[in-house]
């Protein structure tokens, strides 16, 4: 059975475009067009969609306000089109429920056009069994304070070595959870952070400063030359793979463009091989919620040189694929619900004996 498809754009170029780019691909069919947000409650009503495209910027019902109707009344996955100018506006549709955002497509370059059209075919596809019932519960944790109390360890492996640097992979569903993660740690953490985020350019800057006003600790965009220092937290740039290199007895980022033919951009499994390979067992790898396989080599370098490996459960993964492939292929340690991960973070982090759970 086909997927099916509802555009909700205002602009004829764009509406166009994305049809075309949809309907390319034999297992996907466009089954509507909406030109305003009221169109679109009709359209989403009678024609009942797996997943909608949604522009922001529109005559009578703008894009927020269709978005929390939807969420409310048919819960649908929703896939942002927006331009670049706009990225500030990304943070809070996802926060409404939206689960993923493209860039919007304009008529300048072609290969601008074959790069969205790899990202959003590639994202409604990933899409198909994504956990909406997740997704609003990570939203709802994100308005929880946290929990007060003494976190106890489990009687795991124990270890001599303190974890020096935290490398986190996270996609579909991953600023969410990486707020969840970031907003809890203290502000005297005492490991640096890498993090790579499946999303374009034009985007993680704005991110990284969100992010670092709603924290207690340093988080920054990544640029080239950085020293790694502890309790910062380096976001890799959209459309950039990030990896590590020496500068005397300390390290640096070092970042590279991506290629059109790379699958992943930023690459997980890029960073976290350079983690691995320039921290050791000094390292730890995080895997996030996330479609494909990204992190699965790279989790497992940084396990099999002694590094310790968490990967968020299905339980609370709004999409498991990433978690999974990396279980799958042996290298994770530890598998904890999103909730648990902050306080394991920080436990291995801030009490350099004690490795491991119950």
């Amino acid at each position: 059975m086909k997927t099916k498809v509802l555009i909700v754009d205002d602009s004829a170029y764009t509406r166009q475009t994305m049809k075309k780019i949809i309907e390319e691909d034999a297992a996907l069919e466009v089954v509507g067009i909406a030109t305003d947000g009221i169109d679109a409650m009709a359209k989403a009503l009678r024609l009942q969609p797996d997943i909608i495209t949604l522009d922001f910027e529109m005559p009578g019902m703008d894009g927020f306000s269709f978005l929390r109707w939807l969420m409310r009344e048919r819960p649908t996955p929703v896939i942002m089109v927006t331009s670049h100018a706009d990225s500030k506006t990304v943070f809070k549709a996802l926060e409404l429920g939206a689960v993923d955002f493209i860039a919007k497509p304009t008529r300048r370059a072609s290969v601008e056009l074959q790069t969205i059209e790899k990202d959003l075919l590639r994202k409604i596809k990933g899409l198909k069994n994504i956990r909406l019932d997740i997704l609003s519960k990570n939203l709802e944790l994100l308005d929880q304070e946290e929990e007060d109390g003494v976190v106890h360890a489990g009687k795991g492996r124990t270890s001599k070595h303190a974890v020096e640097i935290v490398a986190v992979g996270s996609s579909t569903g991953g600023p969410a959870a990486l707020q969840i993660i970031l907003t809890r740690l203290p502000s005297d953490f005492k490991a640096a952070m890498v993090i790579s985020q499946h999303m374009p350019k034009g985007f993680t800057a704005p991110l990284s400063e969100r992010l670092d006003r709603m924290s207690q600790i340093k988080i920054k965009e990544a640029a080239e030359g950085d020293i790694i220092e502890p309790g910062t937290v380096y976001i890799c740039p959209g459309g950039q793979h990030l990896s590590l290199k020496n500068r005397g007895n300390r390290k640096q980022v070092a970042l590279k463009e991506g290629r059109f033919e790379d699958k992943y951009i930023p690459s997980v499994d890029h960073m976290m091989s350079s983690v691995a390979e320039h921290y050791g067992v000094a390292s730890m790898g995080v895997i996030l919620t996330g479609m494909g396989n990204d992190g699965k080599h790279g989790m497992l370098d940084i396990k099999t040189r002694g590094g310790y490996t968490i990967a968020e459960s299905e339980e609370t993964a709004v999409v498991f694929g990433m978690p999974a492939e990396a279980i799958k292929n042996g290298g994770v340690e530890t598998i904890l619900p999103l909730s648990e991960i902050p306080a394991e973070i920080i436990r291995i982090v801030n009490n350099p004996h004690i490795r491991g759970r119950l």
